[in-house]
């Protein structure tokens, strides 16, 4: 078992065991089981060789073993487990205590955890300078029974460090989205700096353009012997123009 263990928990695992189980006359065993029994019965309260007993080579582990695993106990216990790593089917930071630790700040996220974090945090360098303490202590006999007390203070310190670690990993949601939205404002600023250079080019361009076209606008007045007074303005507007022709025609 401990090697199945190990086995599983390898970077590429090889594939169980039982694997070869799954042969074609082992499932037909288990669908005729399946199909005397009945759809809503046990298998593994049954009697397969009573059951089977017209058939030949009935193993002696139970044929259950090979059924599909149940998709609604996954949903109902909300994870499964592969390769011997437990996921979860909504996404989700497991907490400290589900991890299976002793966590020591509230679990509900919306009560604020800075007084027990703070709690945390002072028992933890008290807890250190013990520690130090406890290290120039002697030596405990060899014939002493009492569990040396930097090895309890080492323990608890572990246990408060946990707490914080994964008091700091609840906060990686909250984190990403405070980044994203940073992120998002630059890019807005930046959008916003590029759009009125743009503007202020399309201004100095249109500006060139309009004195550019003043010399053709007045030699058409002159060609027809009458000028145009509204010209004299430095950006004569299309009402003035059309007012120009009227009088002209």
């Amino acid at each position: 078992m401990d090697d199945e263990e190990t086995e599983l928990r390898n970077p590429f695992p090889s594939p169980p065991s039982h694997y070869t189980r799954y042969t074609s006359h082992n499932l037909k065993l288990l669908a005729l089981l399946r199909e005397r029994a009945g759809p809503d019965a046990d298998l593994y309260a049954l009697n397969q060789y009573e059951v089977l007993s017209d058939q030949t080579d009935v193993p002696d582990w139970p044929l259950a073993q090979l059924e599909k695993p149940r998709v609604d106990w996954i949903l109902e216990e909300g994870h499964y487990t592969v390769f011997g790593d437990t996921w979860f089917i909504k996404e989700k930071i497991p907490s400290l205590a589900e991890l299976g630790g002793h966590q020591l700040y509230p679990t509900d996220p919306n009560v604020d955890r800075r007084p027990a974090l703070r709690s945390i945090l002072r028992s933890l360098l008290v807890t250190y300078s013990k520690l130090l303490d406890a290290l120039l202590l002697p030596p405990p006999t060899a014939s002493s029974q009492i569990e040396a007390e930097w090895k309890r203070h080492l323990e608890w310190i572990n246990i408060l460090a946990q707490n914080i670690m994964a008091a700091a990993n609840d906060l990686r949601p909250v984190q990403a989205r405070a980044n994203l939205e940073l992120m998002m404002r630059h890019q807005l600023e930046v959008r916003r700096e590029e759009t009125k250079a743009q503007l202020a080019d399309l201004r100095l361009a249109s500006q060139g353009a309009a004195s550019h076209s003043k010399p053709v606008v007045s030699g058409i007045g002159s060609s027809f012997g009458q000028p145009m007074p509204s010209m004299q303005a430095t950006n004569p507007s299309m009402d003035d123009v059309l007012a120009w022709a009227e009088e002209v025609a």
